[in-house]
């Protein structure tokens, strides 16, 4: 300790001020590259974000405790590469990042009181446009928006005025219903002024064909398939939900074909019931007519003047009696019951459904662990189709098809791995992002190496390495010696060879030997110091004088 304290003092107030800095410096170098070797490398999580946005991330960021880093003014948003994936699917859920459309806030700037009208009508079409994006956006199942508007200008004197269209793209999370759709047309036309439903076209992130907006009001041929396909998407998902909970995931295969009628039929129809008859009206005629007397055949007659006729004519002559007549009439009117029925059957109507499903066996494991196939039993088959016929509503009417069939399905191919993806050698397949990780790496250890080499060491030696004053003082103290008279050289005087040996006297003479070589030397190199720095010598004796009179 004693050693330790000396040589403390001996180096000064300024070489401990420099060695604590050096030191210093040293720990700050070497925790700087600790600190960015050990670091895990960042990636960025989103890119080219509104203020909006990376304030809400940063947020859910610090809820969950992740580590981020922020660039570009808040633009881009750095994490853990490994949490880059598991941070954006929690973020997606609860529906960041929202985009950065621009709304009616383009117009709370203060320097607008130069600008043109046409500068002003396309900042009031980016406003809707944005404002519309939001809106949507809030919608189920929409995770995404982008409106654009086509509203033409008016222009003087022209009686044809072109109509506003409107093309929308959406990013969605599954697939949309039609009445989603429709109500997204509705939503977009009511905003805008003169917009029409069928002026709209709606796409999605795969480029679907959701709406056309070509503006045909009927119902072309596009409809017709768009009405088809998500009607056999309905049943599809209905079968296969019904399904798999009996056979199991991704064991089942549905295929729905359906014959959809799209002619429009308008039928009137009148029904008469004679059972239910109410009397009307009532009317009653009677006539009658009588006369009394009789009848003289005095007249002449064809029979009178027929020759041969020898009746009498007295006998001729004898009276007749008259006819009694008479005559009743009635006509009764009924108002009998009738219906009039107008039945209009719109396109659409269902003609005809056939749907093929195919089912998997069951597969055992023995004893072994060998898996085993067995097929689905006949009344397994029989109860999958009374399913499916509950779910699509059966009719065998319309004609239509079932047919459940139980076969295995094909394995999946297996790529057997080859000899250098398995073992120690899998561990040196390295990608770009270990190589640029390696190669920083290395450069911050080759960098400290230089650091301790070039800066360090000739740091340490220079405030541990005494100064000459030091060693021109130890000269001085010692007393006064003459030069030594230089000895001849001890290859010119015939010597015996010195046997080595190990006797003590002998070990003490040759240690004296080489003490006093050293001690020559010592001295040979003082009085060179001291020869060429006099006055430095000087300067230390008056020094030391004024220490000893004290």
């Amino acid at each position: 300790m004693n050693g330790i304290v000396e040589f403390v003092r001996t180096l000064g107030a300024a070489r401990l001020a420099a060695m604590g800095a050096v030191a210093a410096a040293l720990i700050f170098f070497f925790v700087f590259i600790v600190a960015r070797v050990s670091a895990p490398a960042m990636a960025p999580l989103f890119t080219e974000m509104t203020l909006d946005d990376s304030s809400r991330i940063v947020r859910e960021l610090e809820t969950q405790g992740i580590p981020y880093e922020i660039k570009n003014d808040g633009a881009t948003i750095l994490i853990p590469k490994d949490k880059v994936a598991r941070t954006r699917m929690r973020l997606a859920e609860t529906g960041l990042p929202r985009g950065g459309n621009v709304g009616y806030e383009i117009f709370d700037r203060t320097d607008t009181l130069g600008t043109t009208s046409f500068v002003q009508n396309v900042n009031h079409v980016r406003a809707l446009e944005g404002e519309l994006a939001r809106t949507i956006r809030s919608i189920d199942r929409i995770a995404a928006a982008r409106v654009h508007l086509v509203i033409p200008e008016r222009q003087l004197f022209t009686r044809d005025r072109q109509e506003p269209s409107a093309s929308i793209v959406l990013q969605v999370r599954g697939s949309l219903e039609m009445s989603q759709v429709r109500a997204v047309r509705h939503l977009v036309a009511s905003a805008v002024r003169g917009l029409k439903t069928e002026r709209i076209s709606i796409v999605d992130e795969r480029g679907q064909l959701l709406a056309d907006g070509s503006g045909d009001t009927t119902s072309g041929v596009s409809g017709m398939d768009e009405r088809n396909a998500a009607y056999e998407r309905k049943l599809r998902e209905q079968i296969d939900a019904i399904v798999t909970s009996v056979v199991g995931a991704n064991r089942a295969r549905v295929t729905v074909s359906a014959e959809l009628d799209y002619s429009r039929i308008q039928q009137t129809q009148d029904m008469f019931d004679p059972e239910q008859r109410v009397v009307r009206s009532t009317q009653t005629r009677e006539e009658q007519s009588a006369t009394g007397g009789t009848q003289n055949n005095d007249g002449v007659t064809v029979a009178n003047d027929i020759p041969g006729n020898n009746q009498p004519r007295n006998q001729q002559q004898n009276p007749q009696p008259r006819d009694n007549a008479r005559k009743t009439e009635e006509v009764v009117n009924y108002e009998i019951t009738r219906t009039t029925r107008t039945e209009t059957l719109e396109p659409g109507r269902v003609k005809r459904v056939s749907v093929a499903v195919l089912v998997d066996g069951v597969y055992t494991k023995g004893t072994n662990n060998e898996v085993s196939y067995q097929p689905r039993s006949k009344e397994d088959l029989e109860r999958i189709t009374a399913l499916v016929r509950s779910a699509i509503g059966f009719n065998e009417k319309r004609g239509d098809m079932i047919e459940v069939v139980n076969l295995r399905f094909a394995e999946p191919t297996v790529i057997p791995q080859t000899a250098g993806d398995t073992g120690f050698l899998s561990l040196l397949r390295f990608t770009t992002d270990d190589i640029m990780r390696s190669v920083e790496i290395g450069v911050m250890l080759i960098l400290g190496l230089l650091v301790l080499l070039f800066v360090v060491r000739p740091l340490v030696r220079r405030v541990i390495t005494p100064e000459q004053n030091n060693a021109i003082a130890a000269t001085v103290a010692a007393p006064a010696i003459a030069p030594p008279v230089p000895s001849p050289p001890i290859a010119d005087v015939p010597q015996a060879p010195i046997a080595r040996s190990n006797h003590p006297a002998a070990l003490l003479i040759e240690s004296a030997q080489i003490m006093g070589e050293a001690h020559q030397k010592s001295m040979q190199k003082v009085g060179e110091l001291v020869q060429g720095n006099p006055q430095e010598t000087v300067s230390v004796l008056r020094q030391w004088m004024n220490e000893r009179s004290a």
